[in-house]
């Protein structure tokens, strides 16, 4: 095991990081988005099941199209935002298990009418969590994030993914957000109202 991160670290992935909704005008280089998904490509996922799939969403012309699913309370904080990462799932991840676990036959585990439960849990799982591994990986980095429900699933699939094969989870705007801006911390449920040690 390595040694623990350093106190700043920790600071910069949960201790000081906040939810932010009002936005620097500095731009996000199309190169840190790729940076931020090849961090979070690594990190663990059901037999490498790898499901998340994410649009960028950062030209005016996207950002238009993703405007109408919006609810009126993200609107603005979202069209101000350098990049919204609209973070979905493939529902038929796995279809790339053949060359993502080559160990043994993990499709089989996954694929079929009698399946279709068990993919969509998975697919669902996988993909939420590979989005929280996004957001870690977009602090690392230097961004701010802005994670958020508040948006039709259903037209945001529409829009973007008209196929049907990937399903919008959440949106997570990113960026360089204004410090000046944040309210105060909301508490959190102490350790021994959440967990317990058996």
């Amino acid at each position: 095991m390595a040694d623990p991160i350093p106190r700043s670290a920790l600071d910069t992935l949960f201790l000081e990081a906040r939810t932010h909704r009002h936005w620097l005008a500095k731009p996000v280089e199309d190169d840190t988005l790729r940076r931020i998904y090849e961090l979070a490509r690594t990190a663990p996922t059901s037999a490498n099941c790898s499901p998340v799939r994410v649009v960028f969403v950062k030209s005016p012309e996207a950002k238009r199209r993703l405007e109408p699913a919006l609810d009126p309370g993200n609107r603005r904080q979202t069209m101000e935002a350098p990049v919204t990462a609209i973070i979905a799932y493939d529902t038929r991840f796995y279809d790339h298990l053949p060359r993502l676990y080559p160990q043994t036959d993990a499709r089989a585990w996954y694929a079929g009418p009698d399946k279709a439960e068990v993919a969509a849990t998975t697919a669902f799982r996988n993909g939420s969590l590979q989005g929280a591994y996004l957001i870690m990986a977009a602090r690392a980095l230097g961004l701010d994030c802005g994670p958020m429900s508040g948006f039709d699933n259903a037209a945001v699939d529409r829009e973007f993914f008209p196929d049907g094969r990937y399903r919008s989870n959440f949106l997570c705007n990113l960026g360089y957000g204004d410090p000046a801006s944040l309210r105060p911390r909301n508490p959190r449920l102490e350790f021994e109202q959440a967990c317990r040690i058996l």
